[in-house]
């Protein structure tokens, strides 16, 4: 978790309300617990899938002062989405900063029926507190926010539940865009049975998902999974063409998918295939250890959540189930500690008042027996101090002139050995070089040696490269760097062609180590 709650929470369970599952965390370390138990110190972390809310995206004044927001957004709320009065929904927002208007300011609102939260019944059964509940499409935040992913570009997240699958967007690392699709474990266990033109067992679904392999089986299973994959990637499909043209975007530089189950059979390879985008799966270096059991990635993702600080992360919070503040907070507890507090103050203040009179005459007649021999010996040591500053004062011009005579002769060695030694090094290191140029008939343009590089370490002899293929200085550089292994390193950062003299063109930096 994040450093500022570090020091009121010791550690933290993340809660599937779905699938009724827990991971508890202490420090790094993750551990799937099947029987959580209240705790005052450990902090609690939720999400709600993408069934459980509404998305959309909101403008409004930028006349309207912050105070005002909540309120302006929820009338909008009900006004252009037709929500039920009657129902009083929880509304979240976080606002968009890319496109911005000279007259609105954009947000991304989150609305949710309360009905949702009957979902967290049996969890509250158990730990009593959920102190943060957060829209599952905003988990994937930390992923960019602990560079995870380091992209500025487009990228889409599909994740598939038991209970839910999604389709996410996020654009130069903020969210955009969220949509449940149909094909939950649940939704592709009832297609699969219609595929496959008979009824079988959830379990066994479940078990062909997870243990077998779509390249190497042989089941009765693989042609129907093959056309419910088939199927789901063609839904998929539809969903980002709608997305590219209604949000304008260009092109999705990639794609994570992955599944809250394990699975033999490589997702992200049908992904690349089907869609024609660059796709991985959800194993990022989260930064958590763990037994060799499987743990859902969403808990991996809300515990990561947990370790931000609050400006780097989306605050979003849907919960009803807060604790209750400290005693001290309260303003019941405030009122017993300052009474509490009166009845001790009156008190201690009259035995506080004479005791320390007490004691402040007996150290007033210490002080004042001490000072008398202390001023004695402070006269004696101020003549003492003075006669040592005036013998410091001559031994430091000595000693100043000594060094100006040591430093002058140490830059007249220096000299005479960079004259001995360096030079005939350096010519030496370039007859060797010429020599490997001629080898492989590339031609020396021009050549430069620098000694007073601020951003690195070493010297360095620059060679301006001429050759009529760029594969003889690719082949030079090679042998170079073998060559010369421990005594030389090489840099040679882009090859470039010289259309009107028909020559490749580069330049070698030979660092001397």
């Amino acid at each position: 978790m994040s450093k500022k709650e570090q020091h009121s929470f010791s550690s933290v369970v993340s809660v599937n309300p779905y699938k009724n599952t827990y991971v508890s965390a202490i420090s790094s370390f993750l551990n799937e617990t099947p029987l959580p138990k209240y705790a005052k110190d450990q902090y609690t972390i939720s999400y709600l899938n993408t069934k459980s809310f509404i998305n959309s995206t909101l403008s409004i004044s930028k006349n309207i002062p912050d105070e005002d927001i909540y309120d302006a957004l929820f009338n909008k709320v009900y006004e252009e989405l037709g929500l039920d009065q009657a129902v009083t929904y929880q509304i979240q927002y976080i606002e968009i900063f890319k496109n911005l208007d000279d007259s609105n300011r954009n947000f991304q609102v989150f609305i949710v029926d309360p009905i949702v939260h009957n979902v967290f019944k049996k969890p509250l059964e158990k730990i009593k507190y959920i102190d943060y509940i957060i829209p599952a499409p905003l988990l994937l935040k930390p992923l960019y926010s602990k560079n995870l992913i380091q992209s500025d570009g487009v990228d889409c997240f599909i994740y598939f539940q038991e209970h839910d699958a999604f389709i996410t967007i996020y654009d130069e690392q903020e969210f955009l865009y969220t949509k449940n699709i149909n094909f939950s474990f649940k939704q592709m266990y009832e297609r699969f049975c219609e595929i496959y033109g008979d009824r079988i067992e959830y379990d066994e679904f479940i078990d062909f998902y997870s243990n077998a392999n779509l390249k190497t089986t042989t089941s009765n299973y693989k042609i129907s999974f093959i056309k419910l994959y088939k199927e789901i990637f063609a839904n998929i499909n539809d969903v980002l063409t709608y997305v590219k043209r209604a949000l304008n975007i260009a092109k999705i530089e990639h794609l994570y998918i992955d599944s809250q189950m394990s699975t033999l059979t490589t997702l992200d390879e049908i992904a690349e295939v089907e869609l024609n985008i660059k796709s991985s799966t959800f194993n990022f270096d989260y930064g958590f250890e763990s037994d060799n059991k499987h743990i859902d990635h969403f808990h991996m993702l809300m515990h990561l959540y947990t370790t931000i600080f609050k400006e780097e992360k989306y605050d979003c919070n849907f919960t009803n189930y807060q604790r209750p503040p400290k005693f001290i907070k309260r303003h019941s507890g405030k009122v017993i500690l300052l009474a509490a507090a009166s009845l001790v103050l009156a008190f201690i203040y009259p035995v506080s008042y004479w005791t320390l009179t007490y004691a402040q005459n007996i150290q007033k007649n210490n002080l004042e027996s001490k000072y008398q021999k202390i001023h004695n010996t402070k006269i004696t040591r101020e003549a003492t101090i003075n006669n040592k500053e005036a013998d410091k004062e001559k031994f430091v011009a000595l000693l100043k002139h000594e060094q100006e005579e040591y430093t002058e002769k140490k830059n007249t060695l220096i000299k005479i050995h960079d004259v001995k030694v360096n030079y005939p090094m350096k010519a030496n290191i370039l007859f060797k070089l010429t020599k490997d140029l001629n080898k492989f008939k590339v031609k020396l343009e021009r050549l430069s040696y620098d000694e007073n590089i601020k951003d690195d370490v070493g010297k360095h002899i620059k060679l301006g490269l001429a050759s009529s293929k760029d594969k003889k200085i690719t082949d030079l550089i090679k042998y170079l760097t073998r060559t010369y292994e421990g005594k030389l390193h090489f840099t040679l950062n882009e090859i470039s062609y010289e259309e009107k003299t028909k020559l490749y063109f580069s330049e070698l930096k030979v660092t001397l180590l």
